[in-house]
C-alpha cells in the first residue's frame, strides 16, 4: 500500500443540484484527504486543453461545453491507494452500470454528465494535478 495522490473534479451537474458537500463527506469517510481545492468555472480553452485526449471524439464538443456551463470543484485526493481508492468510491464511468451506493450511481445524470472525475494511473494524476494546480497549492495531509 502507498499513499499517493489523484484529482478529483465535482462536475457541473453534481455542483448545479448542491452535491458537493454530500461528495466531499464520502471522500472523507472512506479516508482520503483533501490536500488542494478550487471552486471555478472552466473556461473553454481549459476545458479543451483537458480533454486534449479526446480531441477526435464525437463526444468531444459536448463533453467541453458540459464541463464549461456551471462551477466545477478541483481536488487534489490524497492517501493510501487513493487513485483505486477514488475510482472505487466513483463507480463506473457510465451510471448505469455502476455499482449501488457509488458516487456516479448515487448523483449521476447520465454517461457524460456522470457528476464526478478520477485520474487513471499515476501518471494521468499527475499530469492532471499539475493542469489545474501548482506545487505551492498543495498541501501534505499524509
Amino acid at each position: 500500500m502507498s499513499n499517493e495522490r489523484t484529482l478529483s473534479i465535482i462536475k457541473p451537474n453534481a455542483t448545479k443540484d448542491n452535491n458537493i458537500g454530500n461528495i466531499i463527506a464520502r471522500f472523507e469517510k472512506e479516508g482520503l484527504r483533501i490536500a488542494a481545492a478550487k471552486l471555478t468555472k472552466l473556461s473553454k480553452e481549459k476545458a479543451e486543453g483537458f480533454y486534449i485526449e479526446h480531441k477526435e471524439r464525437p463526444f468531444f464538443n459536448s463533453l467541453v461545453n458540459f464541463m464549461t456551463s456551471d462551477l466545477v470543484v478541483l481536488m487534489v485526493l490524497e492517501g493510501e491507494n487513493a487513485i483505486t481508492r477514488n475510482r472505487e468510491i466513483m463507480g463506473a464511468t457510465n451510471p448505469a452500470e455502476a455499482a449501488e451506493g457509488t458516487l456516479r450511481k448515487l448523483y449521476a445524470s447520465g454517461i457524460e454528465e456522470n457528476a464526478v472525475h478520477g485520474s487513471d494511473s499515476a501518471s494521468s494524476a499527475e499530469r492532471e494535478i499539475s493542469y489545474f494546480f501548482e506545487k505551492n497549492e498543495i498541501y501534505d495531509r499524509f
